[in-house]
C-alpha cells in the first residue's frame, strides 16, 4: 500500500516537473478539432485539452523557444514558437499546439526575430476566444 501511494506520488510529480520543463510536449496532448464558426463564416480549430494539462491552469508554466516578430499591439505582448520563423504555425505549417502568447510582468527588451528565449509564467487555456491563441503564459518573466 505504502509502495503504491510513493509511486502515485512519484508520478504526479514527475508529470508537473515534466510540464514545467518541457511545455511543448504537454501542449502537445491536446486534440484539435475542426469546427464551423458561424460569426466567421470558416472553420478553425478547436482544442480539446488533456486533463494533466487543465490541472496546470494557473501554476507556474516554463517554456523555451523562438521569439516570433508578429505585429501584434501592447508592449508587453509576444508570441513564443516551438520552432523558428520558417517552420513556425503560421508560416510553416506547424500545429496550433506549437505557438504560446506570453503576456510579461515588466515590459522585456527587444527581441530579435527567432531569437531563442525562456519564459516562465502562470498557464491560462483558451478554447473559445478567437482572438487569442490556445496556451497563454500570463505574468510571465524573461528566464535568463
Amino acid at each position: 500500500m505504502l509502495r503504491s501511494i510513493v509511486l502515485f506520488a512519484f508520478f504526479i510529480i514527475s508529470f508537473s516537473v515534466s510540464a514545467q520543463t518541457d511545455g511543448w510536449l504537454a501542449f502537445a496532448k491536446t486534440k484539435f478539432d475542426a469546427k464551423y464558426n458561424e460569426k466567421a463564416a470558416e472553420y478553425f480549430l478547436f482544442p480539446t485539452f488533456s486533463a494533466d494539462l487543465k490541472s496546470m491552469v494557473g501554476k507556474e508554466f516554463s517554456l523555451e523557444g523562438y521569439y516570433l516578430p508578429i505585429d501584434v499591439e501592447g508592449n508587453a505582448y509576444i508570441i513564443l514558437s516551438k520552432f523558428p520563423y520558417s517552420q513556425c504555425f503560421f508560416c510553416g505549417g506547424a500545429g496550433p499546439e506549437s505557438i504560446a502568447e506570453i503576456f510579461f510582468k515588466v515590459k522585456p527588451g527587444k527581441f530579435e526575430p527567432d531569437q531563442y528565449i525562456r519564459v516562465k509564467g502562470k498557464l491560462k487555456l483558451n478554447d473559445a476566444d478567437l482572438e487569442h491563441g490556445n496556451f497563454i503564459l500570463e505574468e510571465a518573466v524573461l528566464i535568463k
